[in-house]
């Protein structure tokens, strides 16, 4: 007898995928306006960004704008080996990396604490003040506000008014004509920009930890920050693991706009990043085969520290991507 059970145990049972099929299409039908908007969202996924990657191919060609690419003459790992034989490899990857590595130090714990201080303020009015003030520049352009500190940090600028008025300095400097101070501008004017934009996750993270945990600390004699410390950054730890993989994964972007609208002739030697070394070098001088292999190394790298990033994050506090 069991096994004539387990005879028909084994075999296929239909009207059990039949009624799956049919409660997954009621579900469809019940939200087939969501699934029409998810759809038209997964198109533009495909056409901007899974189809252009077939120019990608480029990098192992060498391609000429007058030609098209099945026309180009394969060129194998040329393009890759003649990046790393770059005698200004040495720089574009020390300024890159540089300059990512303050901002990590310093642009990414700094909207953490700012989220946590704000939500410290018992005064509704002077929180929301004081939250749109802060990401407000975040809608500004990198040309508006490239131009903005162009004027600030000039020789006749605000920066060298309030320096030489306060006896800080006793002649006007040209911040942006030096290179020892680009690294300063940029980490800086980023910093600026995104503060208040990036702490809005962490106040809605914030927002999703229990009451309770707060009143039970309060009833434990927990100041604020002893609260800001052992419940609010324990509550928001997955976000905070999240976005530091991101960023981790993100060291080798060195936002393009910012560089590009900061930079000039006389500060080259440190604004000559990655990103816009392709730039220059695919557009500027049309060398599109090398721009792409460089482009292709970037994101092969980029990739990689993802998954270095998201598999330590998942051993050390079981927060990941994936």
């Amino acid at each position: 007898m069991s096994a004539k059970l387990g005879a028909e145990l084994m075999q296929p049972q239909p009207h059990i995928s039949a009624g799956k099929q049919r409660t997954l299409l009621r579900r469809l039908l019940n939200q087939k306006y969501l699934q029409v908007m998810a759809l038209l969202g997964v198109a533009w996924i495909i056409i901007f960004s899974y189809i252009p990657m077939y120019g990608v191919i480029i990098a192992f060609k060498q391609y000429v704008i007058t030609h098209s690419i099945s026309d180009a003459p394969w060129v194998g790992l040329e393009n890759f080996r003649a990046f790393l034989d770059d005698d200004e490899l040495p720089k574009v990857i020390w300024n890159t990396l540089g300059m990512s590595f303050f901002k990590l130090l310093i642009g990414f714990p700094l909207p953490i604490l700012f989220a946590l201080f704000l939500n410290e303020l018992r005064s509704l009015g002077l929180k929301k003040a004081v939250q749109t003030i802060s990401y407000l520049p975040h809608f500004l352009s990198w040309v508006i506000l490239g131009g903005i500190l162009a004027t600030w940090l000039a020789d006749v600028g605000i920066i060298n008014h309030i320096l030489m008025g306060l006896h800080i300095i006793k002649e006007p400097i040209s911040y942006l004509a030096e290179p020892s101070y680009f690294w300063s501008i940029i980490i800086t004017s980023d910093i600026w920009k995104e503060l208040g934009w990036s702490a809005i996750i962490y106040l809605a993270a914030i927002a999703g930890v229990s009451p309770d945990l707060y009143e039970a600390a309060t009833i434990d004699g927990a100041g604020r920050f002893q609260k800001m410390w052992y419940v609010t950054l324990p509550g928001i730890k997955g976000t905070v693991s999240i976005l530091f993989i991101l960023a981790i994964s993100g060291v080798l972007n060195s936002n393009f706009d910012q560089i590009l609208v900061l930079r000039n002739s006389l500060n080259e030697s440190a604004s000559n990043v990655i990103d816009i070394y392709v730039y220059q070098t695919g557009l500027v001088n049309s060398r599109y085969s090398y721009s792409a292999a460089v482009g292709l190394i970037k994101s092969i790298i980029a990739l990689i520290l993802l998954l270095i990033a998201n598999s330590v994050s998942k051993k050390l506090n079981d927060s990941s991507l994936f």
